[in-house]
């Protein structure tokens, strides 16, 4: 029986422990787990709390903007949105300025949620077992990844 490998010298390319994006996807899953404790207490996912930690910067904000910022698309975000706002956390109406974009503000419960939330971050923090100096090159590589991903 011959050797598969000989007859598609390019296997190594397939192997899983080779891929960049495996690593990524693993690591991603891996650090979200991480929030779910601290999140099921605020009654929010993963990306309905980014969503509202990106609110928590700057409300009202067009869905576009949102989308762009968190890097969704409006498939996944309108969903998203349509929940929080059913939570009483955010509103949704359309721009005075341009019918076309919709305007997403926080609403008073979904400004008060931010105080509940302020302990998030550090929290997730203590469970990732990286330095802060490493975290902190982890950080900067992923983002030079994303914006030189999106150019």
């Amino acid at each position: 029986m011959e050797n598969k490998d000989a007859l598609c010298p390019d296997t190594e390319a397939l192997r899983l422990d080779r891929q960049l994006c495996f690593p990524l996807y693993a690591a991603s899953r891996a650090v979200i787990r991480q929030y779910h404790p601290f999140l099921s207490a605020l009654d929010l996912t993963y990306t309905q709390y980014i969503a509202m930690m990106a609110l928590w910067e700057r409300s009202p904000q067009s869905v576009k903007e949102l989308c762009r910022k968190l890097y969704l698309d409006t498939g996944t975000l309108t969903p998203l949105l349509k929940a929080l706002e059913q939570k009483g956390l955010v509103r949704r109406a359309r721009s005075e300025k341009d019918e076309r974009s919709v305007l997403v503000s926080l609403t008073e419960a979904g400004e008060a949620l931010r105080e509940r939330a302020q302990s998030v971050p550090a929290q997730v923090g203590s469970c990732i077992p990286l330095e802060p100096r490493r975290a902190m090159q982890l950080y900067e590589l992923l983002y030079e990844l994303l914006n030189n991903m999106e150019a």
